[in-house]
């Protein structure tokens, strides 16, 4: 929702795209989730760029391995940073920026198919809650944005949003938001 609220046009967009497949429909199905493209686009982006944790799991070296110029000798602990990869520049172009558009048209997986995107790990590691996770958020986002508008307080909107992380086991917003809801 952040995002969103610091992005009017993805806002726009996700609205368009709602009205367009939901109709005066009031309430979301889990079904109704395959048909808004721009919305999983967003929840994708959204991922990319706040992954549920920041660093994956620890896995161990199968064998001596070179990357990046550097030697991870067989048996090391090696430690996934999935922030960092998610504004890595050799993979996203402009990756501080939210552009859901970026996943339009492309297959991109956050299930641990698609090693640019694994913000629940993937393999036999993947997050046991990623099935749930992708689910609900999809629903509850179409379902905020379908029946509310959303506004920033004045405040806000005239110091801006601050967006620092607070980075622990999980990442959250080190200042929280308490944006505007007005039913629709």
């Amino acid at each position: 929702m952040v995002e969103l609220l610091r992005n009017p046009s993805s806002m726009a967009k996700a609205h368009e795209e709602l009205t367009q497949v939901i109709n005066m429909r009031r309430s979301i199905k889990e079904s109704d989730i395959d048909q808004l493209p721009y919305l999983q686009a967003v929840v994708k982006e959204t991922f990319r760029l706040h992954p549920p944790v920041p660093l994956l799991l620890p896995r161990q070296a199968q064998e001596n391995v070179r990357i990046a110029g550097l030697m991870v000798p067989q048996g090391a602990r090696v430690l996934m940073n999935v922030w960092a990869m998610g504004r890595e520049e050799g993979i996203w172009l402009e990756p501080d920026k939210f552009m859901p558009e970026r996943f339009i048209g492309r297959t991109v997986d956050y299930k641990g198919g698609d090693f640019e995107l694994l913000p629940f790990g993937g393999g036999r590691r993947v997050c046991p809650g990623m099935p749930l996770a992708s689910r609900m958020v999809h629903v509850v986002l179409a379902t905020l944005l379908n029946q509310f508008e959303w506004k920033l307080p004045v405040e806000v909107e005239r110091a801006g949003i601050d967006m620092t992380e607070k980075f622990g086991v999980s990442l959250t917003k080190f200042v929280p938001l308490c944006p505007i809801a007005i039913p629709i």
